[in-house]
This record gives structure tokens, C-alpha cells and sequence, in this order.
């Protein structure tokens, strides 16, 4: 593991990185980079925030020491921040005022604290949609036949423009399929 990793077929070239470094970090950095296409595949960006978020905060004795000298800070200093309406003006006097590094546990609280109401929605209507399709009616239907339906139900934008003709003439042009029972 120690020699030098010879990259392709030629032994000719030489390289200053061991096979042991190879493995460690470069593949470890393409198995990072797979797994980052896999998440933002799966959620979207505001999902991605809040996990962001949630994740960030974890180092809650940061963000006490962090918190306390901001709020000191705004007490005493600066008088652009006396006159705020909400947590969406304190967002951008934090951004205008370059103090989102300085106080960075601070502005990521208060843009998941911004977040979180947009999150709980987008929650609240995936629920209310399932609630909506899968009807008592329908109960029995199964979970990837509800995936369809509700990708159809919450990308309706994309539906309106197919005409019901259409569709139709798609499935009758279809080969039969034979089923062995």
C-alpha cells in the first residue's frame, strides 16, 4: 500500500501519491461526490436547507457563546438594528452588514427559523395530496401506483399540456403484453 500508485498501464511515469493515499482520498472523494448527485436528486433545495441546517446546529455551546455576543453586539453598536420588522429583515441587515461570517450560527439559525415554515408546508401539502388521492375508495392502491398519482397531482403544469387523446392513442399503439399466470 505504501508504493507509488502508477495511474493506467504504463510503468513508465512515476507518481508522488501511494497507492494507500489513492484509495484513502481520491476514491473517497468520488464515493463523496456520488453520494452529494444522490441527495440533491432526492431533495430539493429547500429540503436540502433544512437538512443543512439541522446538521449545522449541532454544535449548540457554539452557538450559545455565538448567540450571546451577537445579541451584546446589536444592543450596543449597531443602530441598524434597532428598527427591524421581523426575522426576514434581520436576515438582510445581517447580509448588508457583512456579519454573516462573523456570526454564522447565528444567520444559519435564523434562516432555518425562515425555512422551517416553508419546510412544514411542503410536508402539510404532500400529506394533504395523499390524503386526497388515496380516498377511502381507493384505499387498496398500491405505493408505487400512489407515487404516480402524486407526482401527476403536484406537477399538474406539466399534465395540463397533454391531451387526454393523446394518452390514449399512446396505450392502444402499445404492444400486448402476455401475461403467464
Amino acid at each position: 500500500m505504501e508504493e507509488f500508485y502508477i495511474p493506467g498501464k504504463s510503468k513508465r511515469r512515476t507518481s508522488s501519491v501511494t497507492y494507500s493515499h489513492h484509495l484513502r482520498v481520491e476514491l473517497f472523494y468520488a464515493v463523496i461526490d456520488l453520494q452529494l448527485l444522490e441527495l440533491n436528486s432526492r431533495f430539493d433545495v429547500v429540503s436540502s436547507n433544512l437538512l443543512l441546517g439541522m446538521a449545522s446546529l449541532n454544535p449548540l455551546q457554539d452557538l450559545s457563546r455565538q448567540l450571546g455576543t451577537f445579541i451584546w453586539h446589536m444592543q450596543h453598536d449597531d443602530p441598524k438594528f434597532s428598527d427591524l420588522k421581523g426575522i426576514g429583515d434581520l436576515a438582510k441587515a445581517l447580509v448588508e452588514a457583512n456579519l454573516v461570517e462573523t456570526y454564522s450560527l447565528v444567520y444559519l439559525l435564523v434562516k432555518f427559523t425562515l425555512i422551517l415554515p416553508v419546510a412544514t408546508a411542503t410536508v402539510e401539502r404532500a400529506f394533504s395530496s395523499m390524503k386526497y388521492i388515496k380516498d377511502e375508495l381507493r384505499s387498496s392502491i398500491s405505493d408505487a401506483f400512489l407515487n404516480d398519482c402524486l407526482v401527476c397531482y403536484f406537477e399538474k403544469k406539466v399534465f395540463v399540456n397533454i391531451s387526454n387523446d393523446v394518452i390514449i392513442d399512446h396505450f392502444q399503439n402499445m404492444k400486448a403484453c402476455r401475461v403467464q399466470l
